[in-house]
């Protein structure tokens, strides 16, 4: 079985709009695109380092249009990144010129993926797919790279669908910039109780 590991760029409140730059994702008038700039310092490229090595993806539609339009040509910047395999969840699209890409069309492929044999599965971006496989409890990692700011609006990671799971902290990076890059497993089902009990 191959995990699926949701890597993110997230305000305080939640937005994981358009991180890398104006034009990355404009939509619904969203006007703070490349929000992340200001934060990048040596810790924060370390940790990417590590978060960009070879695995093959699993993006949505907009996020794979994103990085077809750019990876391609700028490979230097992301090792391995033409010969993975990019998995895209789309009901429209059926082919693409970017080498190793295979189009999926329902839950059900991506579970057929993630039991299949190979490498990891990571997912950047992609927030309406990454909210559907947050509801249908196929994410086994999240790597969130927190922001010290708040938007206030744009595309959030998080929705009110998704089913309740526990995660267990696995490693953390504070950079002196205050980013907070946390990577998460899940670990279990959520528990209550009473504070002190």
């Amino acid at each position: 079985m191959r995990k699926i590991i949701v890597l993110s760029f997230l305000t305080l409140d939640g937005v994981m709009q358009a991180p890398g730059g104006p034009e990355e994702d404009p939509s619904s008038d969203f006007k703070y695109g490349g929000w992340t700039a200001p934060y990048a310092d040596e810790v924060s490229g370390k940790v990417m380092q590590k978060q960009m090595e070879p695995a093959d993806l699993l993006l949505g539609r907009k996020t794979y249009e994103i990085f077809a339009a750019y990876w391609p040509e700028h490979a230097s910047y992301w090792p391995g990144i033409n010969d993975v395999t990019k998995y895209v969840m789309s009901k429209t699209v059926k082919k693409s010129d970017w080498e190793n890409t295979v189009f999926l069309t329902s839950v059900a492929d991506i579970e057929k993926l993630k039991n299949s044999k190979g490498a990891d599965i990571k997912i950047w971006g992609s927030s309406e797919l990454v909210q559907l496989l947050l509801k249908h409890d196929l994410v086994d990692e999240l790597w969130l790279n927190i922001h010290p700011l708040l938007l206030g609006k744009g595309k959030k990671l998080f929705d009110n669908d998704v089913i309740p799971a526990a995660f267990e902290l696995i490693e953390s990076h504070v950079t002196p910039s205050g980013v907070i890059m946390a990577n998460y497993k899940r670990n279990g089902e959520v528990r209550t109780g009473t504070v002190g009990a």
